[in-house]
């Protein structure tokens, strides 16, 4: 049990923690801006009926947006608390360098969103409401921005720039902050992740609006409004996942080689590269044994050229060789490719099912079809696990590195931490983040069939109860 390589179970403890994190942090993001849109319609439609719809609307989803951003709190906070636990050695050696954006984000940006995400709960009826539509507006960019502070930490592990490695401490050193913060990975990273967040929002409003439609409660009116804006919001992020991911594809290309060549088990460096469809290789030999292809598929993706000249796993493998030394460079060849195609398959699913939606809606027969309906209450699933997938592909695919060309995983592991501690803690946080799940998905889903609140009649100048302040919260 315990003859595992060092890093072994110290990866699968961060891997388990980051991706429970991660189920959080898009509809996070995603349902913020939901939210503060939702109030923004009831601001500039305020005493109509239609602003009375989109101000309960508001107080809805913002109730079951408290549910994940409290879930993603405190799994955030157990994350990064890994670092010095497990991967010492990492943080010893990059720490002035991936401190910085992880310092930016905890001082600026979360207590941007948490701040004003509490004056948005408990200001309703005390503040003004242009402020009040503020606060949910500054708590919505807190969630982008503390993002993009996260993603371009992780960015600088994919493409590290702005540092130097001191001679004497032989520690990665920051020399440019800005550098770091605005590299072309990080940008294309965040828009790509913030696009994927659009995406599981709209389907969370989608599944939940479905529900509704499919158990009549008197507030048909409200759900086909929420539905309306939730099949908007996907398919304009669909096209942004889509435009984005295909940047992203080409950056990752220019700057690590290797992991588009496990990405598609591109064996030997070619042009005129096919798009792999279905593959299954032969590792030890370096080859496919069978493969479906697209022709110039891969060269149109990585390059926008059908000609374009791709590197292969083999020609990557002996140019890292030669240039960081002996050893194995190539990740799980298995583990990228299906990841890389479970991504890409359920994003696509996740459009599709927003398309057919849509023309339903517009032919006005989506309320009377019941099992189109009943197949939208699962429409959340879709962006979830291809958001998963996707951060399993970026990670898994970069191994051997942890920070790529400068500092290996089996390098930054805790070193004073032994297998049986990491172990029992991996079965500590299972259990724990088990529980937590259970409790979670049934105070949201509890909260979510419980649907909107009735009517409101008291008169807007009216002193806000204790009641009344709890209701917005439970």
């Amino acid at each position: 049990m315990f003859a595992l390589a060092d890093d072994t179970l110290a990866r699968w403890q961060f891997a388990t923690t980051t991706i429970y994190h991660f189920l959080f942090v898009p509809i996070s993001i995603g349902l913020a801006l939901v939210v503060a849109t939702m109030q923004s319609f009831a601001y500039r439609r305020r005493g109509t009926s239609s602003g009375e719809v989109w101000d309960r609307a508001a107080r809805f989803w913002g109730r079951l947006l408290l549910v994940v951003f409290a879930m993603g709190i405190v799994t955030g906070i157990v994350q990064e608390f890994q670092f010095g636990m497990n991967w010492s050695a990492y943080s010893r050696f990059v720490g002035d360098v991936f401190g910085a954006p992880l310092a930016l984000e905890g001082l600026i940006a979360f207590f941007l969103e948490s701040t004003f995400l509490g004056l948005w709960v408990f200001g309703r009826n005390i503040l003004s409401p242009r402020v009040h539509l503020a606060t949910i507006w500054l708590a919505a960019v807190g969630t982008a921005v503390s993002a993009y502070f996260i993603l371009a930490a992780n960015s600088w592990m994919q493409h590290p720039v702005g540092y130097r490695i001191d001679p004497v401490s032989h520690r990665a050193e920051l020399t440019d902050i800005w550098r770091v913060l605005t590299q072309k990975t990080a940008l294309v990273t965040f828009t790509h992740t913030f696009m994927a967040a659009l995406l599981t929002g709209g389907a969370l409003l989608l599944s939940v609006s479905a529900w509704h439609l499919r158990h009549p409660s008197g507030e048909d009116r409200l759900h086909l409004r929420v539905i309306r804006l939730s099949l908007a919001l996907m398919l304009v992020a669909v096209v942004g996942v889509t435009l984005s991911g295909h940047i992203q594809g080409q950056v990752m290309t220019q700057q690590q080689p290797m992991k588009m060549a496990a990405a598609e088990a591109a064996w030997n460096t070619s042009r005129n590269a096919p798009f792999s469809l279905f593959a299954y290789g032969d590792v030890t030999h370096g080859r496919n044994k069978f493969d479906i292809k697209v022709p110039d598929g891969l060269s149109i993706l990585a390059t926008d050229h059908p000609s374009g000249r791709v590197e292969g796993i083999n020609d990557v493998q002996a140019a890292e060789q030669a240039k960081f030394g002996p050893g194995n460079y190539i990740p799980i060849v298995g583990l990228a490719y299906w990841a890389f195609r479970l991504m890409i398959g359920f994003g696509i699913l996740a459009g599709l099912l927003a398309l057919v939606l849509f023309v339903q809606w517009r032919r006005g027969t989506l309320q009377q079809n019941r099992r189109l309906l009943g197949l939208a209450v699962w429409a959340i699933a879709l962006p979830t696990l291809a958001n998963t997938f996707g951060w399993v592909f970026t990670e898994t695919a970069r191994q051997p590195w942890l920070v790529y060309g400068v500092l290996t995983t089996r390098a930054g592991v805790s070193t004073n931490v032994s297998n049986a501690m990491v172990l029992m803690t991996l079965v500590g946080f299972t259990a724990l983040y088990g529980a937590l799940a259970v409790v979670a998905v049934r105070l949201f889903v509890r909260l979510a069939r419980k649907g909107p609140d009735p009517v409101d009649d008291t008169p807007p100048d009216a002193s806000v109860s204790d009641e009344g302040v709890l209701s917005l919260v439970y």
